[in-house]
């Protein structure tokens, strides 16, 4: 097989391309917050904040230093605390559990299904005691979980929802953008995601003035009048100059979104390997496609295979957060969440990212089809 000379390595994400795309839009950007000195807060970031929660459908959004502080500061909106319990799914990014725990909350995992990842809503009712006050549901690897399912068992047990968004940026369930749903959205906008920023940030959305006000004082040492301090708060503000990018990034999205769409149609209609199996999309869900994962039963195989014909997979996540080692205390053993381990033990991420040419998406498909198992 020739190997394209469109890129010497094909990984599974590639920053450049976008950034040298933008980049005399940023630096302008830039210029404007350093002639303003508005470094930290300000005015690009309020502009952010009224530009994403357009974007997103919702009255307010809360621009926080990345997406872990935001799942912090929003279930401590939500009143949550020491000795609470908060159901999380057992297979996303650590950082959905992180928020739960810097509360004083217990994370209790459920599994996810056998074909979207998403949380298994079947399983969730006999996870919930008199200490649960909360779901956060994770709109995996860009694609909405299912928010009608969620939402009918938040009513049921008179629990809050909080929608984990931080791969999701544009995605839509029943064509409604994500980030409207729940109490509360959280959003990351580290570079690597489909919106992010150049640095560290994160964002929260909702359609609750009272959270939006709390959220504020929040991230600004539980301060509403400089130095009057009414509640323990935190250092979690916006820079200016990460506000200032997304700002930039934020009209361009849309078609970014697209063409990762376009890609992971070719990736679904292409692929004939029978060794390979992809996520479930529901009707429902309009994904952004942040991953593209695959499993296989020979993970170490395929992952030799590609890196051999120089394409460079990603893992997400090799390890489930019921079984990382921060979590022992809470005494989950293997085969608790069968799925979720199944999955973190056979899955690679594809590369997925705008920029990718149609030949050298031709090239990926073309060597994934080629691989013969054992």
């Amino acid at each position: 097989m020739e190997v394209i000379a469109l890129r010497e390595k094909i990984p599974c994400l590639d920053l450049k391309g976008q950034h040298q795309q933008i980049k005399k839009e940023v630096f302008e950007a830039f210029e404007r917050v350093y002639e303003e000195t508005a470094f930290s807060g300000g005015p690009f970031v309020e502009e952010f904040e009224r530009n994403f929660s357009s974007f997103c459908g919702t009255g307010y959004a809360v621009g926080v230093n990345n997406g872990t502080s935001a799942l912090h500061l929003a279930l401590l909106a939500l009143g949550i605390g020491t000795g609470d319990e908060v159901i999380v799914p057992a297979n996303t990014f650590i950082a959905t559990a992180w928020g739960v725990t810097y509360t004083g909350a217990i994370p209790v995992f459920v599994d996810c299904t056998p074909d979207t990842w998403q949380i298994d809503a079947a399983k969730i009712e006999e996870k919930i005691t008199s200490r649960t006050k909360a779901i956060i549901g994770v709109h995996l690897y860009g694609q909405p979980f299912d928010v009608v399912a969620l939402k009918s068992i938040c009513r049921k047990f008179n629990l809050y929802l909080l929608e984990d968004a931080a791969q999701a940026q544009g995605a839509k369930f029943k064509e409604t953008p994500v980030g409207g749903f729940g109490e509360m959205a959280c959003f990351s906008f580290y570079p690597g995601k489909n919106l992010g920023a150049c640095g560290e940030a994160g964002g929260i959305t909702t359609g609750n003035e009272a959270y939006y006000k709390h959220l504020l004082s929040l991230r600004n040492h539980g301060s509403r009048v400089r130095y009057y301090h009414d509640e323990v708060g935190y250092n979690m503000r916006m820079g200016g100059l990460e506000a200032a990018s997304l700002n930039v990034k934020l009209k361009y999205l849309p078609g970014w979104n697209s063409r990762r769409r376009e890609i992971a149609e070719r990736y679904q209609s292409e692929v004939k390997n029978k060794h390979l199996q992809m996520q479930h999309q529901p009707e429902w869900a309009e994904s952004v496609y942040h991953l593209f994962v695959v499993t296989t039963e020979d993970r170490d195989g395929l992952l030799k295979y590609l890196n051999h014909n120089n394409i460079y997979p990603g893992l997400h996540y090799p390890v489930p957060c019921h079984l990382q080692r921060a979590y022992a205390h809470l005494q989950y053993r293997e085969g608790d969440c069968p799925n979720a381990e199944y999955l973190a033990s056979h899955c690679l991420s594809l590369p997925m990212y705008a920029e990718l040419s149609d030949e050298e998406v031709s090239y990926v498909i073309s060597v994934l089809n080629s691989y013969e198992h054992g």
